[in-house]
């Protein structure tokens, strides 16, 4: 297969991959949403054994209708170009984010809430893409994490403690989770 149509195929592959993620969350929240948003329970509960479940579940639920759909955009994007570099190291990412940054709430969030929603995958993803090149050292990969820097690094303030109802545990550790991330998963050229 020539190098375009490799490209292509996992452009492909990548789009497919990331819409049918989306679609999976819209069809949780449809779901959520003829049970009386019942789901919502199965978000972290910190430090509570049952809140251990949300690690595995909290990302594929929302808050309702509008923290998923602005939630969409994002996932879609980045989603798509943590998959266009190999399914298989995107799945290896996303898993990572999505144990650490589980954890990470499970651990430090305060007791007596629920974390969910799949703004911790958004972090995780974005910070990995922004610098995995540092550990590549790969033209390409280093220009699209300056790229996306400049057009979304302003958002990465929600790590930072201060809107109610917005677990900035989730996002921070999303975050150290797509840090730890770039660094397990990039094949590292010679410097």
């Amino acid at each position: 297969m020539s190098p375009r149509r490799e490209t292509r195929s996992a452009w492909r592959q990548a789009a497919v991959g990331a819409a049918v993620f989306v679609a999976v969350l819209w069809g949780l929240e449809l779901l959520d949403t003829a049970l009386s948003h019942r789901l919502d329970q199965y978000g972290v509960q910190p430090r509570e054994d049952e809140g251990l479940l949300g690690i595995l579940f909290a990302p594929l639920l929302h808050a309702g209708w509008g923290h998923l759909a602005a939630n969409t955009v994002p996932v879609l994007v980045l989603l798509f170009l943590v998959l266009a570099s190999g399914v298989l190291r995107g799945v290896q990412v996303t898993a990572i984010i999505w144990v650490v940054g589980g954890l990470g709430v499970w651990l430090v969030a305060p007791t007596h809430t629920v974390h969910l929603g799949a703004s911790v995958l958004i972090f995780g993803w974005l910070v990995y893409l922004m610098i995995r090149g540092v550990f590549t050292r790969r033209l390409g990969e280093i220009a699209l994490g300056v790229l996306l820097f400049l057009l979304y690094g302003g958002l990465l303030l929600g790590v930072l403690p201060g809107q109610a109802g917005i677990s900035w545990q989730g996002h921070l550790f999303g975050a150290v989770g797509g840090a730890l991330a770039a660094y397990l998963t990039s094949e590292r050229k010679a410097p």
